[in-house]
């Protein structure tokens, strides 16, 4: 036997139902379920990363489980339900995608000999959405204010993303280096800045400097394609792999109250070795 959506969508409504269902479940609200939500999402990327893809089928449905979690909840309290929020998303694709539905029809097809360029399957997405935000303004579904360029980032993104995002955003206005000499003397500069603070022992200036620097190096990041939070997380698993080994080294002298600093060197640089030949 196969499950359906239907099935999961019926599952998810015996499980809150207020005579029968799972206590558990059952006192969840919006709030509680997010810190769940943001921990499945980024196991569904620790999968993709590891390549690990019987372990990515389960977290994908894990984080599908959360969508239909949230509807659940707002069809309770007569907010919205998951049917409207699949209608609503199928309606914003072919909206957006013109080229692919020429007539703002699912059914409708593009002529296959026409082939738009994706700088101009950019701009219209991003046409698009700027029309959207002005109708939903106007409408009063948003604030006037809210329809500014970098308005529709979210603030609760990791900080490294949403940096990314905003100056994804400004560059396509022309706010950026046009060379990376300039994004590297940015780096240059915001380095000197965050040295003088730690000089000064102006605690809440150094940190608003070292935001600085990271934003700059992010941004170096951008400049060369290379996704930064991607990055982190690859230095992240190469020194967890380093350290484990400096451990078990530390460990055959008799731990670490038994090791000098130079020992200590001696074995990180080990292990590097060791990580770099298996590699």
């Amino acid at each position: 036997m196969s499950y359906s959506l239907q099935d999961l969508l019926v599952c998810m409504a015996r499980l809150r139902n207020p005579e029968t269902g799972c206590p558990w479940d059952l006192k969840q609200d919006f709030a509680s379920i997010l810190p769940h939500t943001l921990e499945e999402a980024y196991e569904v990327a620790d999968a993709i990363e590891r390549q690990d893809w019987p372990h990515l089928e389960e977290e994908l449905g894990d984080l599908l489980f959360q969508v239909i979690f949230y509807g659940q909840m707002a069809t309770e309290r007569d907010l919205f339900s998951v049917n409207s929020v699949i209608d609503k998303l199928v309606a914003k694709l072919i909206r957006r995608h013109p080229h692919v539905f020429p007539e703002g029809t699912l059914e409708s097809e593009r002529d296959t000999g026409i082939s738009p360029e994706e700088a101009e399957v950019n701009a219209n997405w991003d046409a698009i959405k700027r029309e959207e935000k002005r109708l939903k303004a106007q409408q009063g579904i948003i604030e006037a204010e809210d329809t500014g360029l970098l308005a529709d980032i979210p603030v609760t993104l990791p900080a490294m993303n949403r940096a990314v995002k905003m100056q994804k955003k400004a560059s396509k206005v022309g706010f950026d280096w046009t060379h990376i000499d300039g994004v590297l003397d940015k780096i240059r500069e915001e380095l000197q800045e965050v040295e003088a603070e730690i000089a000064s022992g102006d605690q809440a200036a150094l940190e608003s400097e070292i935001g600085d620097l990271l934003f700059a190096v992010t941004n170096l990041a951008r400049h060369r394609n290379i996704d930064p939070e991607v990055a982190l997380r690859g230095t992240n698993q190469r020194f967890y792999q380093r350290f484990t080994d400096v451990e078990q080294q530390v460990e055959q002298r008799g731990g670490w109250d038994k090791v000098s600093q130079d020992d200590m060197e001696a074995a990180w640089e080990a292990a590097k070795q060791r990580q770099e030949q298996a590699d």
